[in-house]
């Protein structure tokens, strides 16, 4: 499968919420393994916070496209020598088909080559074990560290009660 891959400008925001909330929430995250819909309700995100995550100076919004079709989309964050990765998304019709794991590594490598990273980190809600088993199984190991699902966190809204994220961690090789 032929993947290419690409930073997000403004106007990509609109495209990158419409994904990010079908890969998440509802029905149509269904169709994947990564779906949140039986722990969360409501949007996972909006136009609006993805085009301020876009402008800020300190991030970016990695693209993976397949031929013309927007397949993936995968925010970074610079924290001084480590890099941040959230909203790490595959459209649920296409995952496992070796998108994710090819995206992934590009992502790590734009990290790397754009701001000298060290490690990446992420946080995964705790009681998601298969997806937390995939980052293990690509050298993200869990810091033992947690932190609560925040109260306030936007359309999310909680129908499992103490949801938190486990923190992951990778450090890279020289």
């Amino acid at each position: 499968m032929s993947i290419r891959f690409r930073k997000a400008r403004t106007d990509d925001a609109e495209v990158i919420a419409n994904l990010s909330n079908s890969a998440y929430r509802g029905d149509s995250s269904r169709v994947g393994w990564t779906t949140e819909a039986d722990l969360l309700l409501g949007d996972r995100t909006d136009t609006g916070e993805i085009r301020e995550l876009i402008q800020d100076a300190g991030s970016m919004f990695l693209l993976c496209f397949h031929q013309v079709a927007l397949v993936g989309s995968v925010y970074l964050q610079r924290n001084g020598d480590a890099a941040y990765l959230g909203l790490f998304v595959v459209d649920p019709q296409r995952q496992r088909a070796g998108i994710g794991t090819k995206f992934l590594a590009a992502a790590e490598a734009q990290a790397k080559e754009d701001w000298s990273a060290s490690t990446m980190t992420m946080s995964v809600i705790s009681v998601r074990e298969e997806l937390i088993s995939y980052y293990e199984r690509r050298g993200y190991f869990r810091t033992g560290e947690t932190q609560p699902f925040p109260e306030n966190a936007g359309d999310s809204v909680p129908i499992v009660q103490g949801l938190e994220f486990a923190i992951l961690e990778k450090v890279f090789k020289n």
